[in-house]
This record gives C-alpha cells, structure tokens and sequence, in this order.
C-alpha cells in the first residue's frame, strides 16, 4: 500500500484523480480477481489429487473479489489521509472484515479436504476429523487474536489472565485432560480402529464401535456396552485381535485317555478342522501333543478363522463334533484312578486307647 501511495505521489497526481485511480483500478482489480479466480481454484484442485476443483471453486472464488475490493479501501485511506479517528473508523472494520473472512474460508477449506479425505480412507477417519477439530480451534484462536489487535486491545492483562485461568482449568480438569490427549494418543498410534475385536486388561472382550476424545467404547458378545476412558486405555496392555491381519487362530484343547492311539487321536481332529466351514484353509490346521497328565494326554487343536466374532461359535461347533467323533471312534476321554490301600488293625485296642466311662462321656460333651 505504501509502494502505490509513493508511486502516484511522484507522478504528481493530485489527491482526487488519486482516489478515483485508485478506485477503478481497484474495480478493475476484484473483476480479473473473479475472473482468475476459476483458474486458480482449478490449479489449486490438481494440486491437491483430492477431486474437489468445484467446491474449492466455490469457496474461493466469490470472496476473492470482495478481498480486494477490501484491499482497494484500504489503500484508498492511506491515499487520502483523512484523521486519525476517521482512519481508525474506516480501516478497523474492513480489517475485521478481511480477517472474519479468511478466517471462515479457511475453516471450509479444512472441512472440504477432511470430509474428502474421510470418504478416500475410512479407516482413518476419526483422525481427520480430529486433524479439523483441532484445526478449527486454532483458526478461530487466530482470528480472535488478530481481530483484536486490529482493535488496539491490550493483549498482555488478558493473556496473563488466560495463563492463570489456565493453570486452575487444569488442574481442575486434569482427568478430562488426559482423556483428551489419550484420545490424540489413540487417533496417532492407531493401536485398533473402529469394528475391531479387542480383549481389555481385564478381560472383557468386544469390537470397538466408537473412538472419542474422551472414551471409546466396546460392546462385548453379550451386547453390553463397555465405556473405557481414554486414559485408561492407553496406559493398559490392550489385545487386537483384528490385527494386523484379521484373522485369528483359535486353540482347542483335548484330553484324551493315556490309552488311546495317538495317531488316530490326531486324524480325527484334523479331519473335523478341515470340515468347519469356518476354518480356513490357510494356514493349515494343526495337532500337537502339549502335556502329559495324570492317565491323559493332553492335545491341542490350532486352526485359523477369517473373524474373530466366530471364535465362539467355531469353539462350540468343534467340540460337539470333537466329543460325537471320540465317542463312534471308541476314543475315551481321561478317567482319573485312585488305589485306595485298607491296613488291617488289631482286633483288640492297647490298654492305652481304653477310656473309663467317665473319660468317655467327658469327651462326648
């Protein structure tokens, strides 16, 4: 402003052929500034890969004129240097202007690309919304700020004031706080996301249905819903059994006799994991011989699942058909045994062991 103010200054142009320069060339200026504005916003969409050339378009296009039309008046007060009071009158408001604007395209702009990059990566999404949310508080923070200063407000009581009040929220808040950046924490690392299955510290277990700021919350197979605060979460051992690849394998146990024939005891288990439709065939399902017990051996049947929803049911389905296989193949399951040893004692007790019938009647009581 201060370049064009000198410029026409040494071409000799009086102050009114001045102003009427500066006000067509500033009309002038917001038509081409509508004009280009298709282009740029078409520039800026290619940029971007994101496919939102109109909405961007949209946003852009109709508040670049009016910027400069804003940009014109206040290079047409400096040209005409009225009062001080008049200056401030005429240059605060249409700085306000300027910085409310600017402030609202860039809170759509965020939007725009969040919501779009939202619909391009679902399972991102809790993150960019959390990216725009914190984006739009400090837009509107800056805004604040600038507004005021346009205004000649005094920023160093209130920001001293904003650090105390700021000290009490704090420690007045400090749970909600933690959940807050726990849930930050969450939305960064990504430990599961949304419509995973996963087994709490405490052994609740559940798909995850929704990632707050503050909480997240479970509902487990019994359709009960589980709220963990966030802060808890990310300071406990927590099991994903979604990830990282979604399937999961399931381990049976078996007890059979020590008696029965190891290898029929493997074949049968095989052959009923490869008739579950719910196994996969991928990896391969596996027996192994884990432990010796007291007249058992103790087997364990691996086997992989596409879901861990159905853990429970193919856990069911398997042991039925475990228990109809052992029982037509002759197959026993492990019957503990005890030898019990019986001494004969003498007929006739010592001296010592006979009581008198006082003695007898003294120990009844």
């Amino acid at each position: 402003m201060e370049f064009i103010n000198q410029w026409l200054s040494q071409m000799g142009i009086a102050p009114v052929v001045g102003a009427v320069v500066i006000a067509v060339a500033t009309i002038i200026a917001a038509k081409m500034a509508q004009l280009l504005g298709r282009r740029v916003a078409a520039q800026a969409s290619r940029w971007s890969k994101l496919g939102i050339r109109l909405q961007l378009l949209e946003i852009v296009r109709s508040r670049l004129w009016i910027t400069v039309l804003l940009l014109g008046i206040l290079i047409e007060v400096k040209w005409i240097n009225p009062a001080a009071h008049i200056d401030f009158l005429i240059t605060a408001p249409t700085k306000t202007a300027l910085a409310i604007m600017w402030g609202v395209i860039l809170v759509r702009i965020l939007g725009l690309v969040s919501s779009r990059l939202s619909s391009r990566y679902p399972e991102e999404s809790e993150l960019f919304l959390m990216t725009q949310n914190i984006g739009m508080v400090f837009i509107g923070i800056l805004a604040g700020l600038t507004i005021m200063a346009i205004w000649d407000v005094n920023l160093t009581p209130l920001l001293a004031s904003a650090g105390i009040a700021g000290i009490i929220i704090g420690l007045a808040a400090k749970d909600t706080l933690g959940n807050f950046f726990g849930g930050i924490s969450l939305s960064l690392d990504r430990p599961f996301k949304r419509g995973d299955y996963i087994v709490l510290n405490s052994g609740e277990r559940g798909r995850v249905v929704d990632i707050g700021l503050r909480s997240t919350r479970i509902v487990t197979r019994d359709d009960v819903l589980i709220t963990m605060p966030n802060s808890v979460i990310v300071s406990t051992k927590i099991i994903n059994e979604s990830a990282p690849s979604g399937r999961i394998r399931v381990r049976l146990k078996a007890s059979v006799s020590d008696k029965s024939d190891l290898e029929q005891v493997n074949e049968v288990l095989l052959k009923l994991a490869r008739a579950n439709a719910l196994v996969l065939p991928e990896p391969k399902p596996r027996v192994r011989l884990r432990a010796f017990g007291d007249s058992s051996l103790e087997f364990e049947l691996l086997c992989w699942i596409a879901d861990p929803k159905d853990k429970g049911r193919l856990i069911h389905q398997l042991n039925s058909a475990i228990f109809k296989e052992f029982k037509a193949a002759d197959i026993r399951f492990p019957t503990p045994q005890r030898d019990v040893i019986v001494h004969q004692v003498c007929e006739k007790a010592p001296e010592s062991y006979v009581h008198s019938e006082e003695e007898k009647s003294r120990l009844m009581k």
